[in-house]
């Protein structure tokens, strides 16, 4: 499977191609997309789009795995990166690229163990379980945490998602207590789910 980290952002934007052969994580691409801060938002949209676009099209990933929408108390910050998930979520959807969504804290601790972890923690753990020469730059290297948390977690959600009368996927709910060790009571052991669509 090939999964294509996505971190929005109207300034950086961050992704990571990662692929898994067998238990191997394997490293394929990274990088940042730099926009101009005084630029209108419509323009550095408009650049996501194109060299986004130009990403998933080398690339061809079968996932995009996105970072969810957090609080900010920057009313205006927030509606930004609204903008730039907006973005993102359509390219996939048109490149008909199947799409996970994670909150930053679910990566931080599948990445490092902690919800808590600085982003100089995750980015250390990405170099790690990577092998990479060197650390990637933060929004890179939270690209690439994205990617892998799919990859790790992701599956289990895949290996348990039997097709309805309609043809579509629908993920067996006691199965997947048995599977992530959930007791009837909702206290989960295991990985908590990511929300995850199918684009057709």
């Amino acid at each position: 499977m090939l999964a294509l980290g996505i971190d929005p952002g109207t300034l950086h934007l961050g992704w990571g191609v990662v692929s898994r052969e067998g238990n191997r994580l394997c490293h394929i691409a990274h990088g940042v997309i730099h926009l101009d801060g005084k630029a209108a938002i419509a323009s550095r949209l408009t650049r996501i789009e194109v060299e986004l676009g130009a990403v998933i099209d080398r690339h061809q990933p079968e996932v995009g795995s996105v970072e969810n929408l957090f609080f900010h108390k920057d009313a205006q910050a927030a509606s930004k990166l609204g903008h730039a998930r907006g973005v993102v979520l359509l390219l996939l959807a048109r490149a008909g690229v199947e799409i996970a969504e994670y909150p930053p804290a679910r990566v931080k601790r599948t990445i490092a163990g902690s919800g808590q972890a600085d982003k100089q923690q995750v980015a250390m753990m990405v170099r790690a379980l990577l092998a990479l020469d060197a650390l990637p730059p933060a929004d890179a290297a939270d690209a690439l945490a994205l990617a892998i948390t799919h990859l790790r977690i992701g599956g289990l959600i895949q290996a348990l998602r039997p097709k309805d009368k309609g043809g579509a996927q629908r993920v067996s709910n006691s199965g997947l207590r048995a599977l992530l060790g959930k007791t009837r009571r909702g206290r989960a052991t295991g990985p908590k789910l990511p929300k995850l669509s199918r684009i057709r």
